[in-house]
């Protein structure tokens, strides 16, 4: 059962800025990355559902990070069918993240009160969303749908709408000012955050230092 309510991760995504994206099999590696991207001031983390037996991962890291991170929301990501979001949300999760829109989500979601952040890449996909109770919309890929300008496109006739980019995003200023100047109220950010480099060499402190100056940076543009 999620620990946090819909309403207190969507304020929590707002004021964090940068949501990280994250799996690996390992849930030791899992675990170290969390508390380094927690230490380096993230308190939303988005697991991805990519591997098989992923759902097991993510059980361990959740009660794992109740114990140690109490404080820390983390959801599940990549989750493209009903079935799927039941199990994770079984499993605790505290917000929900889809690549695609798919209503039927919505209906497993919201029945738990479990944020859902669908995605999309229209003007139309996102109002859908929003009438199935959506209240941050993922626009994915973000790059390829048309970068902030679609973002600021978007928030020109509907200002009340709330849209996280993911794919695209890169943790420097000149991305991440673009991104926040054209309205995005927070981003998705994997391995350009959370580089293979850093993984593959255990440096868990460098990626604390790499993420808390991205967040830095973050703060500084956001609304």
């Amino acid at each position: 059962m999620a620990r946090f309510n819909r309403i207190d991760v969507a304020i929590r995504m707002r004021e964090a800025g940068i949501i990280p994206i994250f799996y690996n099999k390992d849930p030791e590696i899992c675990r170290n990355v969390v508390k380094a991207c927690y230490e380096g001031g993230i308190k939303v983390f988005e697991f991805t559902n990519r591997g098989d037996f992923a759902h097991d991962v993510f059980g361990d890291l959740n009660k794992w990070a109740e114990k140690e991170l109490p404080d820390l929301v983390l959801g599940a990501g990549s989750v493209v069918d009903a079935g799927t979001a039941s199990l994770y949300i079984q499993l605790g999760a505290n917000f929900i993240v889809s690549p695609i829109l798919n209503p039927d989500m919505a209906k497993v979601c919201n029945r738990r009160k479990v944020l859902w952040s669908p995605g999309c890449g229209s003007a139309s996909e996102i109002s859908y969303a929003e009438e199935l109770g959506a209240e941050i919309i993922k626009i994915f890929p973000g790059k390829s749908v048309g970068g902030p300008d679609f973002i600021k496109s978007m928030k020109g006739p509907c200002p009340w709408t709330s849209l996280m980019p993911t794919g695209g995003v890169a943790p420097t200023a000149e991305n991440l000012k673009e991104w926040f100047e054209a309205g995005a109220v927070c981003v998705g950010m994997g391995t350009n955050l959370i580089t293979k480099d850093l993984v593959a060499k255990k440096d868990w402190k460098g990626l604390t230092e790499h993420v808390a100056a991205a967040l830095k940076i973050a703060n500084t543009y956001k609304k």
